[in-house]
């Protein structure tokens, strides 16, 4: 078994140690020796801020979140749409009309009335 030391803390400190101690240990001994761990290992100073908490990060990402959202979908609107319309355009394939040939006669069919006839008549001989 390991002997014990006595270290000096103001009351209000040990309290707040032994209530983070309680929470997320088994003993004050292990929750320090986790805290100096994380110090060492991370390499950094317990004087140190870290930067903003997790909550202002999340906030930070959800507003860049969203504004990328509001960029993919202006670029939706005024690129993707367009142009996909555009191809389909270029690849629907529509029946041509059916233009008559050049050899063939329109009027065919027509009878063609004739405008000036001789006169049939008996006196008419040649």
């Amino acid at each position: 078994m390991d002997s014990f030391i006595t270290i000096r803390f103001k009351r209000k400190t040990a309290k707040r140690f032994q209530e983070f101690s309680k929470t997320h240990f088994k003993t004050h001994t292990e929750a320090m020796e986790n805290i100096l761990d994380f110090f060492f290992y991370n390499e950094i100073s317990p004087k140190e801020k870290l930067g903003p908490t997790g909550r202002t990060i999340e906030a930070k990402l959800l507003k860049r979140i969203n504004a990328v959202i509001a960029i993919m979908r202006d670029v939706e609107k005024t690129q993707t749409k367009p142009t996909v319309a555009m191809i389909q355009s270029l690849f629907q394939t529509e029946e041509p009309n059916k233009k008559p040939l050049i050899l063939e006669k329109k009027y065919a069919d027509e009878k063609k009335e004739v405008r000036f006839r001789e006169k049939k008549t008996s006196s008419n001989k040649l």
